[in-house]
């Protein structure tokens, strides 16, 4: 596959000669089709044959004996924690947190920490096929200065909780730090700034209705993590009576400008109340799996109309950012729950990554699909594979043969950002380099 550049119509890309997976409405598949590019947008997709001559456009993307598909969803991330990637593993998530996470976290995190962090996490979505993220962490106005220079598409969510943070000293000033960010979140228009209440045990009512509050008057995404263990249910219980859903939900905090992670311990009596107020759900069954949290009831909130998007924790909890790789998992781990292999099929998994994720972010109109007039996220995979060989169902090959591995060129509001597994926006060998360094400091200043 290789990227040729004709000197005519600046701005104009065709992508033609693959099989387009299109993700639309009617879930079109055009075996030998072109899609073709004005800026940062979809301007036509078709047949081949119906493609304009070469010599009409800027450049030419070949994807012969490729798959076209709009770019994966990344719902629920920790992007500078892939500076802890495989710190703190085969833990429970609160001994995890409490021993090992939160005390590191006050002692390395800082404005560089999280932007090499989230810079070497962007390079590590766009190899696998990621396009857009919903973040959540500290000094996110970092964190969104990587993502600009990346080329990512993301939701930035600045961390809230009721106690001192890296960025949040003092936590009686997380509420105006969170409008300060709100206010100094660099402008882009592949940006979307948000709040990040960690989660209603480590945020207190107040804290959780003054955010949300923020988030209303700025429309803008309220995102937290709920009832992810059996712990936090417990401890909700406690405190205030009730589950942790509907805790939340006497709030006032659960509407269809939340993002809720996990979601492993929604009760059965809550899925109708959830739905009702339109509840974005993020699933990470990898993370889940590996902190021993549980498997999330998913297809309950599919079959009850709950958006659903898929997600992969941070680095720290998972170890890695292959949204492929978490569709795989996704749709086994239902089935063996379940006991049946008919539940969380193929081409469900696909949708939950692309147009899906894209509901859940909010950005369905823009993204998460290759329709004409929507943002050029778009991502292209060699089939000319071993373990890709024979084709008969796009879907099921994506979710059980595929790997990140297999992206070969990302493009992204319209620009390449990866060119036949080339990066093109920044210097790969030295975000590397970067957050080695980092991980070098913290294990000789931790772990000896």
């Amino acid at each position: 596959m290789a990227l040729a550049t004709v000197s005519k119509k600046s701005g104009m890309v065709l992508i033609k000669g693959g099989v387009i997976l299109t993700l639309n409405p009617a879930d079109e598949i055009i075996e030998e089709g072109y899609l073709l590019l004005q800026e940062d947008k979809i301007e036509k997709v078709g047949g081949r044959r119906e493609a304009p001559p070469d010599h009409a456009v800027d450049r030419i993307i070949d994807a012969s004996d490729s798959l076209i598909m709009p770019g994966l969803v990344n719902t629920h991330t920790h992007a500078a924690m892939a500076c802890f990637r495989g710190l703190a593993d085969d833990l429970s998530l609160k001994t995890w947190l409490d021993d090992y996470i939160f005390p590191v976290e006050s002692r390395f995190v800082n404005p560089e920490f999280v932007y090499k962090g989230t810079l070497l996490a962007g390079l590590e979505m766009i190899r696998s096929g990621t396009t857009t993220m919903c973040d959540g962490y500290f000094f996110e106005e970092a964190a969104a200065q990587a993502v600009m220079d990346v080329g990512l598409r993301a939701i930035v969510g600045k961390g809230v909780i009721d106690f001192p943070t890296p960025d949040t000293p003092d936590p009686a000033l997380n509420i105006a730090h969170g409008k300060r960010f709100l206010e100094q979140c660099p402008s882009n228009s592949r940006i979307t700034p948000a709040l990040f209440c960690h989660s209603a045990y480590t945020c207190g009512p107040e804290t959780l209705q003054k955010a949300k509050e923020v988030c209303r008057s700025s429309s803008i995404p309220f995102l937290i993590h709920l009832a992810e263990t059996e712990d936090e249910i417990r401890e909700i219980r406690n405190r205030y009576g009730v589950s942790v859903v509907r805790h939340l939900d006497r709030l006032g905090v659960l509407d269809e400008g939340t993002i809720a992670a996990h979601c492993v311990w929604v009760a059965a009596n809550e899925f109708s109340l959830v739905a009702k107020k339109r509840v974005r759900i993020a699933h990470c069954p990898e993370s889940n799996m590996k902190l021993a949290s549980g498997v999330a009831p998913i297809p309950d909130f599919l079959q009850n109309g709950i958006p659903v998007g898929l997600g992969t924790d941070g680095c720290a909890s998972n170890n890695n950012l292959d949204m492929l790789s978490e569709m795989d998992t996704a749709a086994k781990i239902h089935k063996l729950c379940r006991k049946d292999p008919t539940v969380m099929d193929a081409k469900t998994v696909v949708r939950m990554a692309t147009r899906g994720g894209a509901e859940v972010v909010g950005l369905d109109k823009e993204i998460g699909s290759l329709e004409p007039g929507k943002k050029a996220d778009i991502i292209i995979l060699d089939l000319k594979q071993p373990h890709m060989t024979p084709i008969y169902n796009y879907y099921s090959h994506l979710v059980y043969s595929a790997s990140g591995h297999d992206v070969v060129t990302v493009l992204i509001d319209g620009r390449v950002v990866m060119d036949n597994r080339e990066i093109l926006t920044v210097n790969e060998k030295d975000a590397v380099t970067a957050v080695g360094e980092i991980g070098k400091t913290i294990k000789r200043r931790t772990l000896g």
